[in-house]
């Protein structure tokens, strides 16, 4: 084997190189073996649960079983690889045979009948990142000897492979496709710095240098068109999201809305060209990706347009409120007009003449007071006169990913506003608030004079808007600009004006981050509970060498980036996990012991990575910028270290809010001793050699990585539920307690015995042995053996309730046809509840579903003192019976926690319950910024449009009463008294008393009559529905029949149905019967199968009926779950879901009688459910799954890993 010339040198010589010391591995034993490894197939889903690719024999760690080998090996393994099982080795002078660069051996591709291969294996993921930093970082010179680079390479292979680190996504998708398999390709525009010339270089190969980077801070310049402005920004952007990375600006140098030209004219102002910017984003998204762009829209507060811009998203999303709306108000508006034309009984000539029909005259009526244009409503009488029947019109949903949403703008990024302490002070003092033209404050600041506001408005008037923003969706975050500054380790070279899409990486404009991720509770001992610091110390010195080697060896999208980029080599190391490290730890995330451990461990991550920069600046130099930095640089670290020891207020230099320090009293000493011993030596030794890097550590979202890691929560965040869902390798989900409940109520002293018993509680027994409702023997009583009881253990991992459970799939249509008496009927239905027919109550049911499945809440567990509710408080209330959730303050303060020892920022969401007011919003940022946070984003549960309400907005019990039908008698009235030769008062008298007391003729059916029949199922439950017409088409008859026993029951039903054929031959109006019979509740109810296929949930047997009559002779569109155009086969159009009974958002008044106590829709269904299992209830764009995850400031799908940030 061929060695380097450095082989000999003092491996104790630390200015040589770096020393690397194995801790996790042997030089005697390969690291693959040191894992055990499996191979399984994995089925990738689309939205809809097909099937759309399948991954076969893919091998992984077992570590990797489940979601983490299946996102690692859907979104990193390499699906095209030419010549992948013919490489060889390409010998380089200098560098070791063993980190030689591969490449196909082109003289077998012609005898090679499968040329292009793939991976298909960790190992080759996990060693072309290893063996491509190892590469770069051995031709320059940043390990002290051969031995040294070896360690290192085998160290960061097991630390990949062990899930205890991992790289940013783009460091999976680029690093070392050139290096380990020879793949090209055309260059892309990227431009490099030569780290042996300092030249600046244009890449000529897309593969051999990789983009590692996944964070960008890009400037804009005040400029329609050229290098910097804003038309080049879209190109810049549109190449960093097609690479998968993020990108942010801060648009404050763009003149206002009116602003003077120098040309003449006026600006257009921001909100056009951030409009621009946003469609661009959200068609490169569409176009290439299947995750929104991930982007940041940053604006200073004395902006003129401030006030447009923070409302910008607020008022877009309103407009999509009254796109479904005004949708739903139109079609309902047109089909009134067409019926009342379409069934006018006089002269078919005269139908489409208000003065003569009086039906169309009320549909006018109604549909102006609907606020429906009048030159529509008349375009939709022009086109009946035409011919025309009816008039479909397209209809929006909540849907973010729908055409409601797409339709506006704004909604594909994240923006924030910059807040200096100035402003602050005026909101506390009540002081005014200046706002300036562009122009003029340039000006200004050229000829040393104040600058004059174009606008001045109360400063608290200017925060109640962003506040009021804020609540309402979310936007915009804040980010505290003096703080930030105070902290900046480069003032010199420039200030902070913008961030990265997810607020952590904040640093010079026209600048790039790699980051990485600790996976803090792989280096928690549970059975010794104690943290283990020098593995953790370790990691740190090995990440902040890979990173640095990054930056080295990266490609960057523009000269400029590549080159401040290369002279400030910014790092962005973090961690994530720490909710679920405090969770074994038996200390609750809202504690002061939560902080203090969070601090430490921020604290020695930070110091640790600057203590690593100093000793690679003392071989390979300090940053190009540093010597222009030294003195503030310095500065900040002596700040970071003064933190750590938690100095008095006066003893910070420079710092305009003080940090929270570390409380020595709540803190481990083992960990206080090494966070203030990371900064001692990070100092003194930056002192001496300065330091390699910039800035290196940020607190990210840590997405998609954090579901490869096998981590449960991410960055600083808490846990989200006490109780987790893991996808098993061969398929399937398993319930798993929380990983640190056991842990940590072990460490809280509770024995054994206890500890089973409580998590039976929370996860159940498993078994109906015991249970007081439904167990052995009262199912041995209805039949059951032990047979079925055998069957039911097997499944028991495979269903969530108990009426799953015990359904005909386990327990097989055999034994429920011949023991339990089933009919066909019911087995047929998908959704037959055995439990029920077999005489169990709702109540039974309940109560064995909470004894087998368990509450998935801890709260009233047995033995669990009052004390320990806290430390498995999660960030919202588990389960349906949780109540307690972290409160709003403890995710301000945790972030508040870590802040004073990182470089840049924490991307982290407040989470706050649906019911906190704007004041509780401006509270958790006004805290935000005296605790000393950098940034701060909430989001108010429900504050979306996309995330149904949970509950009625009008309680059962105020029997609301539509005020339509009174309308309409008015509208009548008025009529009639228009006829009446009298004085009005008394025409009005006259007409009311004629109208009121109108008695109405039976209009008989004919004995030949035509009629339809349907069949349908309704809660298990078959029923026939027979409706008859007249020769004009209206209804004037029904019958029902329906398959649930019981004489009584067919002979009220029977009853029933004469009752309203006879209402319909005397003149009463289907209509009037579907608004009194639709949405009452009874049993049989639940998932409605055949009829017109229209109506999939009923309340009741009469709720389906007269829902299905009112679709089919009212064209009542709005009480159907699927379109009609979804019915045909070659329609492309997405399915709707219209909720029944919580929100309608047809716009229509009768909605308000109808939420009566009505059933869940099923997307209020699937919502409910995963709050319960603690995600969010938001739907994956990619897989359609509804276990997405706050991740930051961002969302994560835990099932197919895909994200909504750029990590």
């Amino acid at each position: 084997m061929q060695t380097s010339e450095r082989e000999s040198v003092n491996a104790g010589d630390a200015e040589s190189g770096l020393v690397v010391e194995r801790r996790f591995t042997s030089p005697n034993k390969p690291v693959q073996e040191q894992f055990e490894w499996s191979t399984t197939d994995i089925d990738l889903k689309d939205a809809k649960g097909i099937t759309v690719r399948k991954i076969e024999n893919i091998e992984f760690p077992k570590g990797f079983d489940g979601v983490p080998g299946k996102v690692a090996a859907d979104k990193y393994l390499r699906k095209v690889v030419p010549g992948i099982d013919h490489l060889v080795k390409i010998p380089e002078d200098g560098v070791p045979e063993w980190l030689w660069r591969s490449k196909p051996d082109d003289t077998k591709k012609a005898k090679s009948k499968n040329w292009v291969g793939k991976e298909t294996s960790g190992w080759q993921l996990f060693h072309r990142l290893a063996g491509c930093w190892t590469y770069w970082g051995w031709k320059h010179e940043y390990f002290a000897s051969e031995t040294d680079a070896r360690a290192y390479y085998d160290e960061m292979c097991f630390l990949l492979a062990s899930q205890r680190s991992a790289p940013n996504s783009p460091q999976w998708f680029n690093t070392g496709l050139h290096w380990a398999y020879g793949i090209e390709g055309p260059a892309q525009g990227h431009w490099y710095v030569d780290p042996l010339t300092a030249e600046d270089c244009r890449s000529v190969n897309a593969y051999e240098r990789p983009q590692p980077h996944a964070c960008f801070i890009q400037s804009i310049q005040d400029r329609l068109v050229g290098e910097g402005g804003i038309t080049d920004l879209v190109a810049r952007e549109a190449l960093l999201f097609k690479f998968g990375s993020g990108t942010g600006s801060n648009f404050s140098n763009i003149r206002g809305d009116g602003e003077p030209l120098s040309g003449g004219g006026q600006s257009s102002g921001l909100l056009s060209f951030l409009m621009i910017l946003d469609k661009a984003a959200g068609a490169i998204k569409s176009g290439g990706t299947t995750r929104r762009a991930a982007k940041m829209v940053t604006l200073d507060l004395d902006h003129p347009d401030i006030q447009q811009y923070v409302n910008w998203k607020m008022k877009e999303e309103e407009k999509v409120s009254a796109l479904i709306a005004g949708a739903a108000a139109l079609q309902k508006n047109a089909n009134n007009i067409m019926n009342a034309i379409n069934n006018f009984e006089g002269d078919a000539g005269k139908s489409t003449e208000i003065k003569e029909n009086i039906e169309l005259a009320k549909a006018v009526k109604r549909a102006v007071n609907a606020s429906i244009a009048q030159p529509h409503i008349k375009r939709i009488i022009d086109l009946a006169k035409q011919g025309h029947t009816s008039m479909k019109f397209e209809q929006f949903d909540a849907d973010w990913q729908g055409q409601g949403y797409l339709t506006v703008s704004g909604q594909n990024s994240n923006n924030s506003v910059r807040v200096p302490n100035q402003f602050m002070e005026s909101v506390e003092t009540g002081k005014d608030w200046n706002l300036y033209w562009r122009t003029e404050k340039s000006a200004a600041i050229e000829e040393g004079r104040e600058a004059k506001p174009i606008k001045t408005m109360p400063a608290q008037e200017l925060w109640d808007e962003v506040s009021h923003a804020a609540w309402s969706c979310a936007d915009p975050g804040v980010q505290f600009d003096t703080t930030i500054n105070d902290w900046h380790t480069c003032p010199e070279s420039g200030r902070i004006n913008g961030s990265n899409p997810c607020s952590e990486y904040m640093f010079l404009d026209n600048t790039a981050c790699n980051l990485a991720s600790i996976n803090l509770l792989r280096f928690y001992d549970k059975e010794r509970g104690v943290f283990n610091i020098d593995d953790y110390v370790h990691t740190i010195r090995l990440w902040t060498a890979t990173l640095e080697v990054s930056v080295l060896m990266a490609q960057f999208p523009s000269q400029q980036i590549s080159r401040l980029s290369f002279d400030t080599r910014t790092l962005g190391l973090g961690y994530c996990n720490i909710g679920s490290l405090l969770m074994h730890m038996g200390i609750p995330y809202d504690d002061p012991r939560g902080y203090a451990i969070c601090g430490a461990l921020t604290s020695i991550m930070t110091g640790e990575t600057y203590k690593t920069s100093a000793e690679m600046s003392s071989f390979l130099g300090p940053f190009n910028l540093y010597d222009d930095n030294r003195d503030s640089m310095l500065r900040v670290m002596r700040n970071h270290r003064r933190a750590a020891y938690n100095v008095a207020p006066e003893e910070y230099e420079n710092l305009s809010v003080n940090p929270m320090g570390i409380d020595s009293k709540q803190c481990p000493s083992d960990l206080l001793d090494a966070a203030r011993s990371a900064w001692d030596q990070a100092v003194m030794m930056g002192e001496e050699h300065g330091y390699r890097n910039a800035q290196t550590t940020v607190i990210a979202p840590t997405g998609t990585i954090g579901l490869v890691m096998g981590a449960d929560t991410t960055g600083v965040e808490p846990m989200f539920s006490i109780v987790q869902y893991k996808t098993l390798a061969g398929g399937g989900t398993l319930r798993i307690p929380a990983t640190g409940l056991q842990s940590g109520l072990s460490n809280l002293g509770y024995k054994n015995h206890e500890v089973d018993d409580i998590i039976n509680y929370v996860m159940g027994t498993g078994t109906f042995s015991g249970c007081p409702t439904i167990n052995t023997g009262s199912l041995v009583e209805k039949g059951f053996t032990e047979e079925e009881f055998a069957k039911m253990d097997n499944s028991f991992d495979d269903v969530f309730d108990v009426r799953s459970l015990a359904s005909p799939n386990i327990l097989g249509e055999d034994f429920c046809k011949e023991a339990l008496g089933l009919t066909e009927e019911q087995l047929a239905d998908p959704f037959v509840d055995v439990l029920s027919l077999l005489g169990f109550s709702s109540a039974d049911i309940l109560t064995a579903n909470d004894y087998l499945f368990g509450k998935a809440t801890i709260e009233g567990a047995p033995y669990l003192k009052d004390e320990h509710l806290a430390v498995f408080d999660c960030a919202q209330p588990c389960g349906a019976y949780g109540e307690r959730f972290i409160r709003w303050e403890a995710h301000v303060d945790m972030m508040a926690a870590a802040q004073p020892f990182i470089s840049g920022a924490i991307s982290k969401t407040i989470n706050m319950p649906p019911d906190v007011t704007i004041n509780d919003v401006q509270e958790a940022y006004m805290r935000s910024w005296k605790t000393g946070n950098k940034a701060c984003a909430i989001y108010r549960d429900g504050s979306k449009l996309s995330q149904p309400l949970m509950s009625s907005l009008i309680p059962p019990s105020m029997g609301i009463e539509d005020e339509e039908e009174a309308e309409e008698v008015s509208v009548v009235i008025k009529k009639v008294a228009e006829r009446i030769p009298m004085p009005a008062p008394q025409a009005q008298m006259v007409a009311e008393t004629i109208t009121q007391g109108y008695v109405a003729a039976r209009r008989p059916l004919p004995d030949s009559r035509g009629s339809y029949t349907m069949k349908a199922r309704v809660g298990g439950h078959t029923v026939y529905l027979t409706s008859s017409t007249y020769d004009d088409g209206k209804v004037g008859e029904i019958m029902i029949t329906t398959s649930k026993e019981g004489a009584a029951w067919r002979s009220m039903l029977n009853q029933f149905a004469i009752a309203v054929s006879i209402g319909l031959q005397y003149g009463v109006p289907l209509d009037a019967f579907v608004k009194s019979f639709t949405f009452q509740k009874f049993e049989p109810s639940g998932m409605v199968q055949g009829g017109s296929s229209r109506v999939k949930m009923a309340t009741s047997i009469v709720d389906y009926l007269f829902r299905e009559l009112g679709i089919q002779y009212l064209g009542r569109d709005d009480l159907a779950q699927v379109s009609e155009e979804d019915l045909d086969a070659m329609s492309i159009s997405r399915p709707e879901s219209t909720p029944d009974g919580i929100v309608r958002h047809e716009g229509e008044k009768r909605d308000i009688q109808l939420t009566l106590d009505v059933s869940e829709s099923e997307d209020q269904t699937r919502m409910r459910v995963a709050k319960e299992r603690g995600f969010t209830g938001d739907i994956c764009a990619t897989c359609g799954g509804s276990r997405m995850q706050r991740s930051g400031t961002c969302l994560k799908c835990a099932e197919c890993g895909s994200t909504t940030g750029c990590s």
